[in-house]
């Protein structure tokens, strides 16, 4: 019997999926609930796996949109499963592989590539000097045709360049490259339907939002020596680190709650104002940008935060996030210090009307009581939608956020 492999439904919005990879190769002998292949949508990938165990045969290549509940690939139900339960396909893969590196190092050991044939050795490149030969001249005899300093020694005059005893006009020449490699390629490639998505999603945003960002700085100090003094701890109590990460989501709950205009969105000509405090943070991938959503962050303890940012960046790491864990955000935390960023504007995720920026750490010189002290400091920014949220709530909400991470008692008093 032949079962099918359809493109399984993902989301109510998702009407296609692109084909990101098959796991498996037609010819294949798949067992019931293996992974054949993952699939790529327009916001987290997904993997489909086999209903049936037996002989897989694909109908759809890797790269391919396809509509949800297409059919991609066949599974023969009656094949046996091979003798010992190999994979033959596999193993004939494998054996071709060596013999191909088999076969390419021992063309490399008969014959070395033009660049390296010109290399010349201190020794050699001496009497070449010294005879004023020309190297291209001069026919190599060693190990994979480079010039060795007997065949130099025994070259003869005639073998030079005519033009060998001219002066290189070194002040008037325009330097030229050589070498292989150097023919001028481009390479496209499709978009992938989550860069696409992330594309329009950015466009949109600042077609439709008035953006404007505000800045300010934060001092570390405080929130370092709590880690430095509680990390230890921390970690064999609940299983996580204690990082900035969820100081900063607690903080963000929290200021959202005082000011909820930060944590609103406009629908049409009305404002929806939610009650609860949905934090996305912006994690990077291999595949692109994926926002997952830490749920009633206000009402979270800071080691449940920690604990659900540790469990997105393993789904993300893995590919595994799924479209509920990126949905119903209410606003975002963006973190590019951990890339090396000083300062930046983060755009908004619409429909949010706020998202903050986090960056790079670094001690600077700060003038504190009359005098200058060295502090670690970062530069924190907060975009938001001008048409909702005035200048004196954005200020004020950075503000507050700044004073919770520099003295995270706030968040364990409520003050």
């Amino acid at each position: 019997m032949k079962a099918e492999v359809k493109v399984p439904a993902v989301g109510e919005s998702i009407t296609e999926a692109t084909i990101a990879e098959w796991n498996k190769s037609s010819g294949d002998y798949v067992e019931r609930d293996e992974v054949l292949l993952s699939l790529e949508t327009d916001k987290a990938s997904v993997e489909v796996v086999a209903e049936n165990a037996g002989v897989l045969t694909i109908k759809v290549e890797e790269g391919e949109t396809v509509e949800i509940g297409a059919v991609v690939g066949e599974i023969d139900t009656d094949a046996k499963a091979p003798a010992g339960g190999g994979d033959s396909s596999k193993d004939e893969k494998e054996e071709s592989k060596q013999q191909e590196q088999a076969s390419a190092k021992s063309s490399d050991d008969e014959k070395a590539h033009p660049d390296l044939q010109k290399h010349l050795s201190p020794a050699v490149g001496r009497v070449v000097d010294e005879k004023g030969l020309d190297p291209s001249q001069i026919q190599g005899s060693g190990r994979g045709g480079r010039i060795t300093k007997e065949d130099a020694m025994n070259a003869k005059p005639q073998q030079q360049s005519s033009s060998s005893s001219e002066k290189p006009k070194q002040q008037t020449e325009l330097p030229q490259a050589s070498g292989a490699g150097l023919e001028e390629t481009v390479t496209r490639k499709k978009m992938s339907t989550l860069r696409k998505t992330i594309a329009n999603r950015l466009v949109q945003s600042q077609q439709t939002a008035a953006i404007l960002t505000t800045f300010n700085e934060i001092d570390m100090t405080n929130l370092f020596e709590m880690r430095k003094k509680y990390k230890d701890d921390f970690k064999e109590k609940y299983g996580t680190s204690l990082g900035f990460m969820g100081v900063f989501t607690k903080a963000v709950a929290e200021a959202l709650k005082e000011y909820p205009e930060v944590n609103a969105q406009i629908d049409g000509d009305e404002i929806i104002y939610h009650n609860y405090c949905h934090v996305g943070i912006a994690v990077g991938t291999p595949k692109g940008l994926v926002v997952p959503v830490v749920r009633h962050a206000d009402k979270l303890t800071l080691a449940q935060v920690e604990q659900s940012i540790r469990h997105y960046a393993l789904k993300a790491r893995d590919g595994k996030i799924s479209i509920d864990d990126m949905s119903g955000g209410t606003f975002t935390i963006s973190n590019g210090g951990v890339f090396g960023s000083l300062m930046s504007t983060p755009i908004i995720n619409p429909p949010q009307t706020g998202i903050l920026g986090m960056h790079k750490v670094e001690d600077r010189p700060m003038a504190i009581n009359g005098q200058v002290v060295i502090r670690p400091m970062m530069y924190v920014a907060l975009s938001y939608d001008h048409r909702i949220i005035d200048g004196e709530q954005s200020v004020k909400f950075l503000v507050r956020v700044k004073e919770y991470v520099e003295d995270p008692n706030r968040l364990l008093l409520g003050v």
